[in-house]
């Protein structure tokens, strides 16, 4: 096998949860791009089925509605997917959200939300995608963590998300030791400021906070969605066949300072 074609994902069946946007939708078009049937799984049906058709080419992208901090429906997409495009080869867990308090105003309501999608959904997924996967004696996870679970970033304060994000990386470590020997790779992405549009929604309530972000990251600029592409291929292929447990950061050099 070339190098270049230990990249390809033609045949393979790739799921990404929270797709229908932003970083998600990226990393969707990336894995479709190298040859991989996509799910654009999101809690949101209509913009997925949007994103679907805007990503459909030659390889197929279908829509699945999932709510990821509910198990039964993720039950419920693990089997939509197998029955229209077959067994899962690559599970993407995308889907996070953020909630900005200080710790002290937090309520339990805010922390467990935050905590239900970023950690439990990231759990989830990989429990049901990974039963299959175990079964089949192949597969590959790539969980999206973040450099916040690295090092607490600022001005924003967001003492739950740094937690969940932290937790992504442990359980990434901790399923990639369970199944090393049983044909699952499990590895995760740590990124740092990436320009979305909720990124950009975020810096228009408060545009000072852009300022210390650059300030802060020796590149001296956000990241651009697209710059995740060619690492969520390469986790997701045969080209890191030696590699799992890893949390891969690419953040501009922001936790290097």
């Amino acid at each position: 096998m070339s190098v270049l074609e230990s990249f390809s994902l033609e045949g393979d069946v790739a799921v990404v949860t929270g797709a229908a946007q932003g970083l998600g939708k990226q990393m969707a078009a990336a894995l479709a791009e190298m040859g991989a049937d996509v799910a654009i799984a999101d809690v949101n049906r209509e913009k997925a089925e949007r994103t679907a058709a805007e990503l459909d080419g030659e390889t197929d992208v279908v829509p699945v509605e999932a709510d990821v901090t509910d198990e039964a429906s993720v039950e419920a997409m693990v089997e939509s997917v197998t029955d229209r495009l077959g067994p899962i080869d690559v599970l993407v867990n995308n889907a996070g959200i953020v909630e900005h308090s200080p710790a002290e105003e937090t309520s339990i309501e805010s922390w467990r939300r935050v905590l239900s999608v970023n950690l439990d959904g990231v759990f989830l997924c990989a429990k049901h995608v990974g039963q299959r996967m175990l079964d089949r004696g192949e597969g590959r996870i790539v969980n999206i963590a973040s450099m916040s679970g690295i090092d607490v970033n600022v001005p924003q304060k967001q003492a739950s998300y740094n937690s969940t994000k932290a937790g992504v990386s442990m359980l990434t470590r901790s399923l990639a030791v369970e199944w090393a020997d049983r044909g699952v790779r499990v590895n995760a992405i740590a990124p740092g400021y990436m320009r979305t549009d909720l990124v950009d929604e975020t810096l228009e309530a408060d545009p000072e906070m852009e300022e210390t972000w650059l300030e802060n990251t020796p590149m001296g600029r956000l990241g651009r969605p697209e710059e995740l592409q060619e690492l969520v291929v390469y986790l997701a292929s045969d080209a890191s066949s030696y590699m799992t447990g890893s949390t891969v950061v690419i953040d501009g050099g922001y936790t290097s300072r």
